[in-house]
């Protein structure tokens, strides 16, 4: 089996979320504060309908209920990482869709989301038909008008995650792989900084669904 298959991701995401405590792993902040500009940017409000693309043991879903959006699924390859965000939130995590899966072989509702959001998932394909699988489950599933937010690891940013390769992208790249069911409204750069205290670089893309 290789890792491109969705049985061997999830087991090694499982195996990074029972081996380490999720504050501990390099890509944890407290608050996604780019992200959430971002989305607020494209519109976010109580009756907005997102989808946390990896969101896993992401705390961006405390701070999605703490603006009184009412619609929220939070979709991740590894149920282990998602066990750690319905624990930390105790009885609100019954107000959040879970879903466990691979996003680019799932079946999401048509025109569900308004608003997609990915912090560090797409830069794991690297492969170009998982990277189109990818475009076309976001076009299918944002509905028109609706927004993207896509970062990942900029073009100077770390070539690995996790002992796995990534695709570095600029904003700019991150719209090319998405295709024209989508329009590039606005870029936004950050310097993530890990719990370890490396300085990584992450290019963020907000599209429109056209």
């Amino acid at each position: 089996m290789s890792m491109s298959e969705p049985n061997d991701r999830s087991a090694h995401w499982d195996h990074v979320y029972q081996q380490k405590s999720s504050t501990a792993a390099s890509w944890y902040r407290s608050h996604l504060e780019t992200s959430l500009r971002l989305l607020i940017e494209a519109g976010l409000d109580a009756s907005s309908r997102v989808i946390d693309i990896g969101g896993g043991a992401s705390t961006l879903v405390d701070d999605l209920l703490d603006l009184g959006v009412g619609a929220i699924a939070v979709l991740d390859l590894s149920a282990a990482s998602l066990e750690v965000s319905q624990a930390r939130l105790g009885a609100r995590a019954e107000q959040v869709a879970w879903l466990t899966g691979d996003v680019s072989r799932i079946a999401l509702p048509e025109a569900e989301f308004t608003h997609w959001h990915d912090r560090a998932v797409m830069h794991f394909l690297t492969d170009a038909q998982d990277v189109r699988a990818y475009a076309a489950q976001a076009a299918r599933a944002v509905a028109p008008g609706g927004h993207v937010v896509i970062g990942g690891f900029a073009p100077d940013g770390p070539e690995r995650c996790s002992g796995l390769p990534v695709a570095r992208r600029s904003a700019e790249d991150i719209a090319a792989a998405l295709g024209p069911a989508f329009q590039l409204v606005t870029t936004a750069a950050e310097v993530h900084v890990t719990p370890g205290g490396n300085a990584q670089s992450f290019a963020y893309a907000l599209l429109q669904r056209t």
